[in-house]
């Protein structure tokens, strides 16, 4: 809603309340900004939440909150990807549940897409960068064909909700709207954006992006839930009779969003919030630890796990801790509602930057190392308030496989690869001749589209694929 107080007066209430913070610094360049720029800067003043913002100050960028896990950790109890003889029934009971639930249209689909592509060498959202082997689809698109597939499998019109960042919204929306939304309804599909926080220098000083904008940041993940309510998106789903949010994060091309198995292992067990995991790839592993924390289950992030326990073996050699969080949910409506119409804030963490900033003198300037503080929540830490977590085990090189950076580990190119060999174990699985390179690496480039087959079940049905696939051969299956 537009002010109806005049510039002048805005820019009078905005003085008072920045000078009062000491934060009037924000507004040195006021006199030579063209009015369009002014009202952008005001605008951004007046959206900051202090209430928030001025404990967080005192908090997480004047202090260094203790990074100390208080209280005793342990493992979790897991759910293996496999399961033992006395859990098949419960497993086969659980896929025909997550099977009903989703032709009873309850599952929606929700992408967390706040992140930009610029650590890629990427200007614009990473839902937009190109993953694919063969077709080079973008990450929107793969996610858009695994919705529309899933649903036609059902039955139903599944509905996918997009939460990008202010930065990028229009971008995202021209984007997904100049591609038809890649054949999905443009009804089912409910974009909007995050809240963001001010971004500060080690003095607890709000940085400026430029002369007319605050360096802003989104408030993490875990804003994701705040955001839920605010859009308006809870209520669209609760309106449509979704009962469980299928959450997944916007940088992994091989999430697979609608795991009957894990939807209905959620359901039976009559959880409010579930988690994918798997076993970490090494002691020190980027990853969130899941452990139970007396008797919660909680993630610990990797920068905040003590490395004693992170390097702690059990009696026969086996790593300990050895349950890796890969951000793939789900979450039960309800559960959202309750933990939010309850004003529960999830904890604040604290991240030192690296943020280019307008210096004093009116100059952008990027240091060599860290010279900002961001907050952010992170959403994992709902599980330990969530009814009956559950944890399943999942194998990793079938559902992860994240873009993060530009080259090496979780890059595009590794992203690629592990398509490359996930389409090959299926194919191979089906009965298809797979030529391998010396090393074992399948000499082939091989995509097979989420409209032709979603898992390796899927694919055996289908009675068109070719016995044998030639090496060197691009093959795209649709």
């Amino acid at each position: 809603m537009a002010s109806k107080l005049s510039t002048d007066e805005r820019y009078r209430n905005c003085v008072t309340t920045l000078r009062s913070r000491g934060q009037d610094h924000v507004l040195r360049w006021w006199e030579e900004l063209p009015d369009p720029q002014r009202q952008h800067l005001l605008s951004e003043i007046e959206s900051i939440p202090w209430d928030t913002v001025d404990p967080l100050v005192r908090s997480h960028v004047l202090s260094v909150p203790a990074k100390v896990v208080r209280g005793e950790l342990s493992p979790p109890r897991v759910h293996p990807a496999s399961p033992t003889p006395t859990e098949a029934a419960l497993y086969e009971e659980a896929k025909r549940l997550g099977q009903k639930l989703l032709a009873e249209a309850k599952v929606a689909a929700f992408t967390v897409a706040g992140g930009q592509g610029t650590r890629l060498g990427f200007e614009g959202p990473k839902g937009c960068v190109s993953v694919s082997p063969v077709r080079e689809k973008t990450l929107f698109q793969l996610f858009a064909e695994m919705i529309k597939a899933a649903g036609e499998r059902s039955g139903v019109r599944i509905p996918w909700y997009v939460m990008t960042n202010p930065a990028i919204h229009e971008q995202t929306v021209g984007f997904l709207k100049d591609h038809e939304f890649f054949g999905l309804n443009g009804d089912d599909v409910f974009l909007f954006p995050q809240a963001m926080l001010p971004v500060f220098d080690l003095q607890g000083k709000i940085l400026l992006s430029d002369k007319h904008r605050l360096a802003l940041a989104p408030d993490g993940h875990g804003g994701s839930l705040k955001a839920l309510v605010s859009s308006g998106a809870l209520r669209d789903m609760q309106s449509r009779g979704i009962e469980i949010i299928s959450y997944f994060q916007v940088d992994n091309p091989l999430v697979k969003p609608f795991d009957a198995l894990f939807i209905g292992l959620h359901a039976l067990t009559e959880s409010d919030m579930s988690t994918k995991v798997a076993a970490k790839v090494d002691d020190l592993e980027r990853v969130g630890n899941v452990c139970l924390h007396g008797d919660r289950v909680t993630v610990v992030e990797y920068t905040d796990f003590p490395e004693r326990l992170a390097r702690e073996r059990n009696p026969d050699g086996s790593r300990r801790f050895n349950v890796g969080n890969l951000a793939i949910h789900a979450l039960n409506v309800s559960f959202v509602q309750r933990i939010i119409a309850d004003t529960f804030q999830l904890p604040y963490h604290r991240a030192e930057k690296v943020t280019t900033w307008v210096d004093e003198h009116g100059f952008l300037r990027t240091p060599p190392r860290p010279n900002s503080v961001k907050v952010e929540t992170f959403v994992f830490d709902a599980i330990p308030l969530a009814r009956n977590p559950l944890l399943l085990e999942v194998d990793r090189a079938e559902e992860f496989s994240p873009v993060k950076n530009a080259r090496g580990v979780d890059s595009v190119e590794t992203a690629i690869r592990d398509q490359i060999r996930r389409a090959a174990r299926w194919l191979q699985a089906a009965g298809v001749r797979i030529p391998r390179k010396p090393d074992g690496e399948p000499d082939v480039t091989i995509e097979i589209a989420p409209l032709y087959a979603l898992d390796p079940d899927d694919l055996k049905r289908c009675a068109t694929v070719a016995p044998t696939v030639d090496s060197g051969e691009t093959v795209y299956i649709s």
